[in-house]
């Protein structure tokens, strides 16, 4: 670590932002660690649980002096959450976020930060559970994880080095994407799964059976299902961001699954087949350079009390 941290604050102390905040406490960080939020409920059970060290009720509490802010909250909260910190921010302080879209965070620290857009580093860690709010936060969510820094033209190298280093002090692997890369990339392989299991699981609900098919469905279901627990509104505004990507590979599934249905009309189990096979060796190869790398990390820790 290159500077001395005395102030960290985070806005939005939900699974995320409650998570970062009890990993880099396990990790060392001596810094005092200030939660503001939306909801006094929730920001009390996180001071409770011993994830924050106070609560700040008024933002110039929250944001003045602060070394480093984490935005955790929804995305289209991005752009009114750097309002409130903007009459507060420090020379030097880094603001730092964790939303799954980057190109309207970006685009959002832009207008409201104006020539201080270099004290932005957007990032995006790629961990999470299905369940919500301070209680589901867990000190090892990001080991082992990527964490994508989607860093700008104008940010000093001094600074994503400091979000670099917080984010390994968590345990995660950094990648780096531009926002746009970023923004494409997970339409494809996170948002759209999550607008299929949230379409799945509100169609078969809508059924005057519902409660027979819930009553039957199995592990399958509840696999493929699983992230339709997460907080509907985080998604909403993930889907609505980045609309466009998400568009274009919404569309790309349904000509997969017409063909699907038209393979299944006309009889065409071959077809299903040679579909399945191909799905099934794609995935095993996934699955295996994903254990493959956990291995790595493992044998990491195993051969060095802190590999950071």
């Amino acid at each position: 670590m290159e500077q001395k941290l005395k102030k960290i604050v985070i806005a939005g102390v939900g699974l995320i932002g409650g998570s970062f905040a009890l990993a880099i406490r396990s990790a060392g960080i001596k810094a005092e660690l200030v939660g503001i939020g939306r909801d006094p409920a929730v920001m009390q059970q996180a001071l409770a649980l011993g994830i924050i060290d106070r609560v700040a009720v008024e933002a110039e509490d929250a944001y003045g002096g602060a070394d480093l802010i984490l935005i955790a909250a929804p995305v289209a909260q991005t752009g009114g959450i750097l309002r409130q910190i903007l009459p507060f921010l420090g020379r030097d302080t880094v603001v730092t976020d964790v939303g799954s879209t980057k190109a309207d965070a970006v685009a959002a620290a832009r207008q409201v930060l104006g020539d201080r857009i270099a004290q932005f580093v957007p990032a995006h860690p790629i961990a999470g559970r299905e369940l919500n709010g301070p209680s589901a936060a867990i000190s090892d969510l990001y080991v082992g994880k990527k964490l994508v820094i989607t860093a700008l033209p104008e940010n000093q190298d001094a600074s994503v080095r400091l979000v670099e280093s917080l984010w390994k002090m968590c345990g995660a692997q950094i990648h780096f994407l531009s926002p746009e890369v970023h923004d494409a990339v997970f339409a494809s392989v996170s948002h759209l799964p999550h607008l299929l299991a949230y379409a799945l699981v509100h169609e078969v609900s809508q059924r005057e059976n519902a409660d027979t098919l819930f009553q039957y469905a199995a592990s399958g279901f509840r696999d493929f299902t699983r992230i339709a627990g997460s907080s509907p509104e985080m998604w909403r505004d993930i889907a609505m961001a980045n609309r466009d990507a998400l568009l274009h590979e919404l569309d790309a599934y349904i000509v997969k699954i017409a063909s699907m249905r038209s393979d299944l009309e006309s009889g065409d189990a071959e077809s299903l087949y040679k579909t399945f096979s191909a799905a099934q060796y794609a995935r095993q190869r996934w699955v295996d350079a994903i254990e493959a790398a956990e291995k790595d990390v493992c044998a990491a820790v195993l051969t060095k009390k802190n590999i950071f």
